[in-house]
């Protein structure tokens, strides 16, 4: 069902970071997740994209954001700083051998993809190992450079086994290292990086003075990126509509899971979806034009949507609208009234309090003032 929604909206490609739930084998089985897809999952995921005219990008971290390795005993000694499970010691030969298993397994099950991402971004506590530290000082390196150094060991490995594969990277990373670094290394040969935008900078993102060396052949231009999930925080109901972006001549539009590994989901993919039909159409259009917004409401099966509330009108006719409404529900209206009513409500405060909710004990003649107004909430539930 969404695969169908994503082209109609106009979307060409899936960026797909499996993380656990990829059918790793053999050594890196510990990695598979109970309810990892099976190969015929992954297989199928393909046939359907490719039969709706997306590419499927499989997306391997090769640095950071890799806690979904590293929690595992069997892997903790390649751990840039021992008690973080985030981000991978470069120094320790084991990490880019464990890197080429992995990214080998990934590549083998998509074999119609021509192109992998490796993520690279939000390398946390790089250079505060003691490996890391013993490197800057012995080499008279930065973290930059020693950044540099294992991404081109992850490329030259890509590039030497996979011919013809192009490459795609988070850019965050790249933004702090100069660009006579950048330079040196030939990192922009042999990768496409996409903008990614932090939370403090407006949606619209402009390119920086470093990103021209991350231009490649077919791609001229640096890549945007926009989020239509996961946004605007870590845990949030509803996601924001509002489509503020700069228009460009190829763009990636992330929806964002999870923070990481160890964090809760943030929107449900439902709630976001009104969110990622404007986004695309705007792309699509240079703007949230009069034929976007026609397509969205027609795609969607809306009546309306609010960019400046975030909010739909209509029944919808999309995957998950219930759920939609739902969430829609809890957050503009039943959440609200139920923080007021545990708030002004003396008697629930003082005779239905967590304690005695816990120990089911209370008075029946106080439970009685408030009991017609907590079994509406209830049944609003």
């Amino acid at each position: 069902q969404v695969f169908p929604l994503l082209s109609q909206l106009g979307a060409n490609g899936v960026l797909m970071e499996y993380e656990d739930m990829f059918p790793f084998k053999g050594e890196l089985e510990i990695l598979r997740s109970p309810y990892a897809y099976s190969e015929e999952d992954i297989e199928r995921i393909q046939q359907l994209a490719e039969q709706h005219k997306l590419e499927v990008v499989p997306l391997v971290q090769t640095f950071g954001h890799v806690e979904f390795i590293l929690k595992h005993e069997k892997y903790q000694h390649l751990r840039e700083v021992e008690r973080f499970p985030n981000s991978f010691n470069p120094h320790v030969p084991d990490t880019l051998a464990l890197l080429k298993s992995i990214l080998s397994q990934v590549i083998e099950k998509h074999r119609r993809s021509t192109w992998i991402h490796i993520g690279a971004d939000e390398v946390f506590h790089l250079g505060e190992g003691m490996d890391s530290k013993n490197w800057m000082s012995h080499n008279k390196g930065d973290v930059g450079t020693m950044y540099l150094k294992h991404i081109k060991e992850v490329l030259s490995f890509l590039t030497a086994q996979y011919w013809g594969l192009r490459v795609l990277m988070w850019d965050d990373m790249l933004r702090k290292i100069s660009v006579g670094a950048l330079r040196g290394e030939g990192t922009g040969t042999a990768v496409v990086a996409p903008v990614e935008a932090p939370q403090q900078r407006p949606p619209c993102v402009q390119p920086g003075r470093h990103h021209s060396w991350f231009q490649q052949e077919p791609m001229p231009c640096p890549v945007g990126l926009r989020v239509a999930r996961g946004a605007r925080g870590s845990l949030l109901l509803l996601a924001p509509m509002s489509p503020r972006c700069c228009p460009r001549r190829r763009w990636w539009l992330s929806l964002s899971c999870r923070y990481d590994h160890y964090s809760v989901l943030c929107e449900l993919l439902p709630v976001s979806i009104p969110s990622l039909a404007i986004c695309l159409q705007t792309l699509v259009n240079g703007g949230f034009t009069e034929e976007a917004k026609r397509k969205v409401l027609d795609v969607l099966g809306l009546e309306s949507v609010q960019l400046e509330q975030s909010t739909c009108e209509g029944r919808g006719a999309f995957p998950g609208v219930e759920i939609y409404h739902m969430v829609e529900q809890v957050n503009g209206h039943l959440k609200e009234s139920i923080l007021k009513a545990l708030e002004e409500e003396s008697a629930i405060k003082g005779w239905f309090s967590p304690y005695h909710r816990k120990r089911q004990f209370g008075n029946p003649r106080n439970m009685e003032s408030f009991g017609s107004k907590v079994l509406k909430y209830v049944r609003c539930w």
